[in-house]
């Protein structure tokens, strides 16, 4: 039983709030009334002795359970219009932007209803005076929160009965951001603060929450607020359409931060390996720091293809990433003469370091290593734009620094290069570099060095390495340390510098190397001509020294051709860096011996020379040089530049624009030489025009010397042969153009540099696309660049198509033998237009003028279709001829939701 006292208090302290509410402040006068002193003189108080012989009350305490009070806290309630109590209904009437507040309770709506002795509340919408709903209640309970269209809630047992309910619930999918899922219900049952029970239900991702182009109808699930939805049978509705898309029981992970799960595979068929499997898998969050993915692809014939990727990062540490894949490629049927079998493996590691982790040590890797087919021959789509790829690279690295006067830096690191054409692989592991600061013996270390004694300085080097040669086929053997190179140069170069008649720098110096190695190559020569020269390799320490001195001699002339400042082009400065330099090595014969006949006598060369050989030659560091060595070499650098006038008026300066970045020429003449003394002219250079969006980088080498009937050089002048002053034997040029739809109008701006950190990147293939996109439409990366962005307004007719183009041309002459033959000449280009706000076409290829015909050339579209993405990359000819479509939901909460297909290449 309740007792009623505790409703007659609530009655009384609500009637005196409303009261102090509704009434007025009436002003009342004071009573004139004097105050006297009162006669009559109060009693003591009687004195109480407590008897012990008192008898006690049976009962001590009420049997019943103490009922809880009614409310906990206190309730805080305003509205627009009015706030009406009604103690004969027990309630309390809010109408119009009516609020409650109730512990972490907090419920907003058009109308809310009390009834405060039940402790239930219901809220509800309003009409406007159209007719129309609006200020639909917005109910929060700690963190959750919904949007129905009405609700009841009570107080005691936190139960809710919710119409049409809306709720957004947000998911962390790691690296990709955060999505959120939103969940309607016709029904929704508030069982407590963490269990939900929904009745026919809509989930969906879409970002229109009234019209959602998708969703998924469930008719009765279990909700769980940031933690999953457990349904009953459910289908997918495209349009409020249905689809045959559907589950007889749906699980539906809302978690925060990452979980494990399944890693739906792709299905579809290959003409020559059968149906298949592809990028199926597992995903393992480890910790907070490390999360593993492991997929693989399965096809009937017995193909199969193993992959796994690890990501991994600690905050102001390091971060990189963990790529291994390996492939099992059969083709056709064993029995069959098209019958092949092969494997593959690709190895990928990226690592960097914070730089405020260590200042004084860094330790980095870029790894892509595996075997030279592996892009070509590979079952995965998104691998053929790393097809052109013809080298690969790898390097890891530890250094070290020493602050402490003089400073030394040591670093110590493994490299790898690997072409895949002839799948020759250079390794060295590792290398061992040292250097000490440079050191001013006459000089004190914060003064200002002058004169030719201060400027003496020295400085101290060391390269170790061990060098490996071997071929794709060997590696990861034994036999691929077979003939490895093991070796170390020591290095101590002395200059100084001074000034001569103030404008001429004079740089005065000279290198000593002290260079190991720990194998040799003794030589014999044996008269049968089957056999020619016989080579022993004997394994021992060794080494020789050597030096060499050098002198330069600088300046800097500057040239300036005004025009007016009236002018549009107010001047042109030229800058020219000329410079001479004498380099002088002796021989060193004395680490050279001569071949023997079988009689202990000389062997002559058909010219009459005595043959003679070193032990050091063909090491690492090779043999020093047999002949003295005195050569001057010339150097011409060239910039202009140009002064114009600034388009802006209110600039205050002219605009400078380079006009020739650089325009070198260098040349060398050898005193020592008894023939050919004067090297070719060589020529470099390089601009960038058109508001720096085209780069033009261009070089030749020009010959005095003629040339035999066999292509020989010859002692003779190119001019005394008939020909002219130089003979051009080499000649290239590239260009490159990128240009886009911003670089127009007036609010023209750069365009931004494409992101670099991606698996094409991490390949070694080009970041321009001019070779294509390794578009993996599974991985969901691809899809949160824009997700964000506001769709922009759709007119017919629009002007506003964003577009960007590149282009890539390069050309090869080459004339060493008078072949006057253009070796490569081709053009390259990708672009990518939008031809309304949700399409997107794009298009990498070119042509090779040289060998008439077509580069890689692929095709890609693209279409938004707000909840899902539509893709087609077509590759219509050439090796790697194949296409692929897909369409998906974007969101990655459902990403397993989507269809794809796709051709082999043949």
């Amino acid at each position: 039983m309740q007792s009623n006292k505790h409703h007659l208090l609530l009655y009384f302290l609500l009637l005196l709030t409303a009261t102090s509410l509704f009434a007025q402040d009436i002003p009342v006068p004071p009573v004139p009334i004097k105050a006297e002193q009162d006669t009559i003189v109060a009693s003591p108080l009687p004195k109480i002795i407590r008897q012990d012989t008192i008898a006690v009350d049976s009962v001590q305490k009420d049997s019943l359970p103490k009922k809880e009070p009614l409310l906990l806290d206190k309730i805080k309630y305003k509205a627009k219009d009015y706030a009406k109590l009604s103690q004969k209904d027990h309630k309390i009437y809010l109408y119009n932007e009516a609020e409650i507040y109730y512990q972490d309770t907090e419920l907003k709506a058009g109308v809310i209803v009390m009834d405060y002795e039940k402790n239930e509340v219901y809220a509800g919408r309003i009409k406007d005076s159209t007719g129309a709903y609006s200020q639909i209640p917005y109910f929060k309970q700690g963190t959750n929160e919904v949007r129905p269209d009405s609700i009841r809630f009570n107080f005691d047992t936190q139960k809710a009965l919710i119409f049409n309910s809306r709720s957004e619930q947000q998911a962390d999918v790691g690296a990709l951001g955060s999505d959120a899922m939103k969940v309607y219900a016709q029904i929704t049952k508030k069982e407590n603060d963490s269990v939900y029970f929904l009745y026919e239900g809509k989930l969906t991702t879409s970002k229109d929450t009234v019209d959602p182009d998708y969703y998924i109808r469930v008719r009765k699930a279990k909700f769980v607020p940031k933690k999953k939805i457990i349904a009953g049978y459910s289908n997918m509705y495209i349009a409020d359409v249905p689809t045959p898309i559907a589950l007889p029981f749906a699980y539906f992970p809302l978690t925060e931060g990452r979980s494990a799960g399944l890693l739906f595979p792709n299905i579809g068929n290959d003409p020559t390996r059968g149906y298949f499997l592809q990028d199926g898998g597992y995903y393992f969050p480890i910790n907070d720091y490390v999360d593993l993915s492991v997929q693989g692809d399965v096809y009937t014939n017995g193909s199969y293809g193993l992959r796994g990727e690890s990501q991994y990062i600690q905050r102001y540490k390091f971060r990189g990433n963990v790529n291994i894949r390996y492939e099992n490629i059969i083709n056709s049927q064993k029995g069959f003469d098209d019958y092949s079998r092969s494997t593959n493996y690709n190895i990928q590691w990226s690592h960097s370091q914070d730089t405020k982790a260590s200042p004084n040590s860094r330790f980095s890797a870029s790894v892509n290593f595996g075997s030279s087919q592996y892009y070509r021959n590979s079952l995965n789509q998104f691998n053929v734009p790393n097809t052109q790829n013809n080298n690969l690279s790898s390097s890891i690295s530890y250094s070290k620094t020493f602050p402490e006067y003089p400073s030394v830096n040591m670093s110590l690191t493994a490299t790898h290069n690997q072409n895949t054409n002839t799948e020759a692989v250079n390794l060295t592991l590792p290398t061992l570099t040292t250097s000490v600061e440079r050191i001013y013996p006459f000089a004190k270390r914060d003064g200002i060095k002058k004169g030719i004694i201060q400027n003496i300085n020295f400085q101290y080097n060391l390269r170790a390495e061990n060098r490996i040669t071997t071929t794709d086929s060997l590696f990861f053997t034994s036999k691929m340390f077979e003939g490895a190179k093991v070796g170390a140069i020591h290095t101590i170069p002395i200059s100084t510098n001074f000034k001569v008649a103030k404008h001429f720098s004079v740089t005065v110096g000279g290198n000593y190397n002290d260079v190991w190695t720990l194998q040799t190559y003794e030589r014999e020569y044996d008269e049968d001509a089957r056999r020619g020269v016989v080579t022993d390799t004997v394994s021992e320490f060794a080494r020789y020294g050597e030096y060499n001195l050098t002198a330069s001699l600088g300046t800097t002339l500057y040239g300036t051709f005004n025009f007016g400042e009236d002018k549009k082009i107010q001047a042109i400065r030229h800058t020219m860096r000329p410079s001479m330099s004498y380099g002088y090595t002796p021989a060193f014969d004395q680490y050279y011996q001569d071949y023997l006949d079988e009689n202990g006598d000389q062997i002559l060369n058909a010219n009459g020379d005595i043959q003679r050989y070193s032990k050091f030659e063909n090491t690492l560091n090779g043999a020093p040089g047999l002949n003295k060595t005195s050569a001057m070499s010339f150097n011409l650098a060239n910039t202009l530049e140009a002064k114009v006038r600034d388009k802006d008026s209110t600039a205050l300066e002219p605009k400078k624009v380079s006009l020739l970045n650089s325009f070198n020429l260098s040349t060398a003449y050898n005193f020592e030489a008894d023939s050919l003394k004067l090297s070719p002219l060589n020529i470099t250079g390089g601009t960038t025009i058109l508001n720096n969006k085209m780069s033009i980088n261009f070089s030749s080498s020009l010959d005095p010397y003629a040339i035999d009937n066999n292509g020989i050089r010859i002692d003779t002048w190119n001019k005394d042969n008939g020909g002219s002053l130089f003979r051009l034997t080499r000649a290239n040029a590239n260009v490159s153009y990128r240009i886009s739809s911003t670089s127009f109008g007036k609010n023209k701006k750069d365009d931004e540099e494409e992101p670099t950190d991606d698996y094409v990147a991490a390949s070694g293939g080009r970041t321009d696309d001019l070779f294509g996109r390794a578009d993996d439409f599974g991985n969901q990366r691809s899809f949160r660049e824009d997700d964000n962005k506001e769709p922009e307004e759709t007119t017919s007719y629009g002007n506003k198509l964003p577009w960007n183009l590149n282009l890539a041309y390069a050309v090869t002459y080459n004339n060493n033998n008078r072949q006057n033959q253009i070796t490569n000449n081709s053009l390259m280009f990708s672009g990518d237009i939008s031809l309304t706000p949700m399409w997107n076409v794009g298009v990498s290829s070119g042509y090779d003028f040289a060998n008439k015909g077509f580069t890689l050339t692929s095709f890609r579209f693209e279409r938004d279709l707000e909840s899902f993405r539509l893709n087609f990359n077509w590759t219509p000819f050439g090796t790697y001829e194949r296409w692929y479509f897909f369409i998906g939901i974007k969101s990655s909460l459902l990403k397993d939701l989507k269809w794809e297909n796709r051709s082999q290449r043949r």
